[in-house]
């Protein structure tokens, strides 16, 4: 498997609660609260991590196994912190429910009904569980029963909460025969450039640059800071309940709009001869930004790495191997001549000091991740005399495409009417 990568899906379901003890699962996730909170305060005093876990579940009226993956979250939560300068302490004060985490077969159990059903069983408190069946997407359902039924699925943890008061259970499950392309079988790569308010693509093979698209989200980026703003404001106020409720709805706003977007860059990819995903390897390079307090929060706060990794995965499911580069003047870099300089940029416009060849800046930096990524894979870096013109498209929550769009099919040699040449 190509970069020791997993080929994990998400499946979502509703729960049918049929035991008439709803309740205890209501409190199990009031007591999974407790936990974390416990687990984040305890980080925060400087107790020693390897200690919290036991001192947490002695206390804890939850499974042990369920204790042990809240904890787990937590102390995660606490070291993306450290690991992001100091950027968005987790909250030791969440109120409300937290989600309910357990291994399979441990902490929750399913099996199929006579009926075609799929029933599960959670371990709510010790010796406490909630009955009941799935209920949810057909193509969800239908690979959980496949995976309960063949061995070329795992199943794995899974996460039992209240949305909009509504019973979830969100389950993990692992493909262990699906294999990904090796890299060095690939015929095309796909430079990956990802941004603060786009992502731009280039498709680059042995005879030079196939096609480019630039996927716009201004969303994401407006979204985000509105809800800062009104987080800021409630925290002064005092209000950590609506605080914590905000930043839960920021996280699911954002989640699903990188989902449609990473699902969009995989399907673009497909068009493409045994295509590779290439990204930028952005952890050194956000570890350098240093650039005052509110670009900082921006920067740091940006989602790169969470829409590379649902674009790699989603890429790992149609056998799409992706790999990694150094960031390193890829948006400095002419495409045509090579001469890098900072001047050669100046936002979204690039024109070359030696060359004077003018492009959107972030579609010239795909180039040259995607040039990156031929060299890393040891090809022959095509000579790239022209480019294709720039394409951008929209993508909204539905995932429909707004002005400026495509008009038409967006495979090689077609172009966006009205979104020609350089853009800002």
């Amino acid at each position: 498997m190509t970069d020791a990568q997993a080929l994990v899906k998400t499946l979502d379901f509703q729960l049918d609660i049929q035991s008439d003890n709803e309740s205890l699962l209501r409190d199990a996730t009031l007591e999974s609260r407790s936990v974390y909170n416990e687990t984040i305060r305890l980080a925060k005093q400087g107790v020693d991590w390897n200690v919290i876990p036991d001192r947490v579940a002695d206390d804890a009226d939850l499974v042990k196994n369920t204790t042990q993956r809240v904890v787990s979250k937590a102390l995660g939560a606490m070291e993306n912190y450290y690991e992001y300068d100091d950027f968005g302490q987790p909250s030791h004060t969440k109120d409300g429910a937290y989600p309910l985490r357990a291994n399979y077969e441990e902490g929750y159990n399913l099996s199929l009904t006579d009926d075609g059903d799929v029933a599960f069983r959670i371990s709510s408190k010790p010796y406490k569980h909630v009955k009941g069946v799935l209920e949810g997407d057909d193509a969800h359902l239908d690979i959980l029963k496949t995976a309960l039924t063949s061995d070329e699925w795992k199943i794995g943890t899974a996460k039992a909460l209240f949305h909009d008061d509504t019973a979830e259970l969100h389950i993990n499950v692992t493909n262990t025969e699906k294999t990904v392309r090796d890299k060095q079988d690939s015929r095309t790569v796909v430079g990956v450039d990802v941004n603060e308010n786009n992502v731009a693509l280039a498709a680059l093979s042995e005879d030079g640059v196939e096609d480019t698209l630039v996927i716009d989200f201004p969303e994401v980026k407006f979204e985000r800071h509105r809800y800062f703003t009104m987080r800021k404001r409630v925290q002064n106020a005092g209000k950590d309940s609506i605080h914590d409720t905000l930043e839960g709805r920021e996280e699911r706003f954002v989640r699903d709009r990188l989902h449609k977007v990473s699902r969009h860059i995989v399907e673009w990819s497909q068009r493409f001869e045994e295509p590779c995903i290439v990204f930028e390897d952005l952890k050194e390079m956000r570890d350098s930004i240093d650039y005052g307090t509110r670009m900082n929060r921006r920067l740091h706060h940006l989602p790169f790495r969470a829409l590379q990794f649902y674009t790699s995965y989603k890429a790992s499911f149609e056998g799409i191997p992706t790999a990694w580069i150094n960031p390193e003047y890829t948006s400095q870099r002419c495409p045509m001549c090579g001469h890098t300089e900072r001047a050669n940029r100046n936002k979204k416009r690039f024109k070359c000091r030696s060359c004077s060849h003018q492009d959107h800046s972030d579609r010239g930096a795909s180039v040259n991740i995607a040039v990156k990524g031929v060299k890393k894979l040891n090809w022959n870096v095509p000579a790239l005399n022209s480019l294709p013109q720039v394409r951008k498209v929209r993508r909204q929550a539905s995932g429909a495409v707004d002005a400026p769009t495509v008009t038409h099919d967006t495979a090689t040699g077609h172009l966006v009417d009205g979104v020609v040449g350089v853009s800002d």
